[in-house]
């Protein structure tokens, strides 16, 4: 996908603390690698599907499209939810935190419904008891 020509996304700096945390521009916080957190929900459920992380380009071509897009931290490049597992996620309501310094999506989900790249709905399978033991509160689609 050629990058999108439409800007979005406002430079912070030029934006009071108040502008930041309760005003009308989008100017999200990105860390020291250019990246800022996102998580991504069911729409309909609520329910947490994963965390991952996009910079200015993934935040940019999300709004652009309508469908998540990433930053692979282990690949280094731009990830389009999806596009080999067709497990698209359309994006209904994009969110930020009052700083602007996390992102959370709600999603729907396509293909199987599922979310996680070994084979889960969601990333978040596994319950930690308080000794550390995981146990699988689901099975994979």
């Amino acid at each position: 996908m050629p990058p999108t020509d439409r800007k979005t996304l406002t430079d912070r700096t030029t934006l009071s603390r108040n502008e930041i945390e309760t005003g009308t521009q989008l100017a999200p916080k990105f860390d020291a690698d250019g990246l800022v957190p996102a998580i991504a929900t069911d729409a309909d459920s609520g329910e947490v599907l994963m965390l991952a992380y996009m910079n200015a380009e993934a935040l940019e071509r999300t709004l652009a499209t309508g469908e998540a897009h990433y930053w692979s931290r282990s690949r280094g490049e731009l990830w389009h939810k999806g596009a080999t597992s067709g497990q698209v996620q359309k994006i209904v309501e994009l969110r930020v935190d009052c700083d602007q310094d996390t992102i959370l999506i709600r999603v729907r989900p396509q293909g199987d419904g599922g979310c996680c790249h070994v084979g889960f709905r969601t990333c978040f399978f596994r319950v930690a008891d308080r000794d550390g033991a995981l146990t699988r509160d689901q099975d994979p689609l």
